[in-house]
């Protein structure tokens, strides 16, 4: 009877363990309002060199993004200038100038992944001179 007591108690442990283990958490990363609705999305990931900036530019549609490595030196117009790190997540609102979305580092590559929200056949990007 003991033995059976102590198995069934060590199964009710491990599968109390494993419930604990299995959990999923949840952090939330970005929260941004946008007046579109969306019928396509877009899913890039980007890499830029160590060093190498973005010319000033903007976006048809609204992009959000997470970083992946690296850091990034990101400014809205209108805004400070923020960096970005692994993990961060950034909003890009459409028709709006981003004057810096620069790799903060001379050496190491920056990696992001860019989603752009469509509501029809826009472009991603458009430079500005």
């Amino acid at each position: 009877m003991t033995k059976t007591i102590a198995l069934i108690v060590s199964i009710l442990i491990s599968i109390s363990l494993m419930g604990q283990k299995s959990q999923i958490a949840r952090k939330e990363l970005l929260k941004a309002s946008m007046n579109q609705k969306v019928s396509t999305a877009e899913v890039q990931e980007i890499t830029m060199e160590g060093g190498q900036a973005a010319p000033k530019h903007l976006h048809p549609c609204p992009v959000i993004g997470i970083i992946k490595s690296g850091e990034a030196v990101f400014q809205i117009e209108g805004k400070e200038s923020v960096i970005l790190h692994e993990g961060d997540a950034f909003y890009e609102p459409k028709n709006v100038n981003i004057l810096h979305f620069d790799n903060a580092s001379k050496d190491k590559p920056l990696v992001f992944t860019a989603i752009y929200l469509k509501k029809g056949a826009e472009e991603n990007i458009q430079f500005l001179k």
